[in-house]
């Protein structure tokens, strides 16, 4: 499926259906250079996307590997914050573990409008961390997100259609970034 990423000058990605209007190369070559690790997080099949996501960037089939952790990986890890201080400080306290200033945190959500995304872009804007969210339908409240540096919004109502154009999106940053590196995939 072709998508599009349209630059409004905010630093905010509208993604559509259709051809390529605009280049994120420019997102690529900040997250090419700046950060140290990856954080990917979401929830239900965007947990799954970002387990996905994080075995891309730690393990690539080509290319070099760039140092990346999913945040739903742990199931113990998972299950105490939920338990202990609420699921929506799940990824805000371990991006408060295992975040750096130089690191990227990635959310996705095929709303934008997940409680624990937004908390934890809020935490990682207070600890210097370049976000980016990848989100669906009309973008939420991550879309509008003082705390969100770049949002990739999927324009769709289809949970799936958001999804497959996600996963594309993410193998194209994936992409740029190891060119970035100076590696072709």
């Amino acid at each position: 499926a072709a998508w599009a990423i349209k630059w409004d000058g905010s630093w905010k990605f509208e993604v559509t259906e259709g051809g390529f209007r605009n280049d994120a190369g420019g997102l690529a070559l900040v997250f090419a250079v700046e950060p140290t690790k990856v954080l990917a997080f979401g929830n239900g099949g965007s947990a799954t996307d970002a387990q996905r996501i994080a075995g891309l960037f730690a393990g690539p089939p080509v290319g070099l590997a760039v140092a990346a952790r999913c945040l739903v990986d742990d199931p113990a890890v998972l299950t105490a914050l939920s338990n202990d201080v609420g699921f929506d400080l799940v990824f805000s306290r371990q991006l408060i573990a295992h975040g750096s200033s130089r690191d990227t945190a990635l959310g996705l959500s095929t709303s934008g409008d997940s409680a624990n995304l937004l908390h934890a872009f809020e935490e990682a804007r207070r600890r210097g961390l370049l976000t980016i969210a990848v989100v669906g339908g009309g973008g939420g409240r991550c879309a509008t997100s003082p705390d969100v540096d770049h949002c990739l919004v999927v324009r769709s109502g289809s949970v799936h259609s958001i999804q497959e154009v996600q996963a594309e999106v993410v193998l194209d940053l994936w992409t740029r970034v190891q060119r970035c590196l100076g590696v072709s995939p």
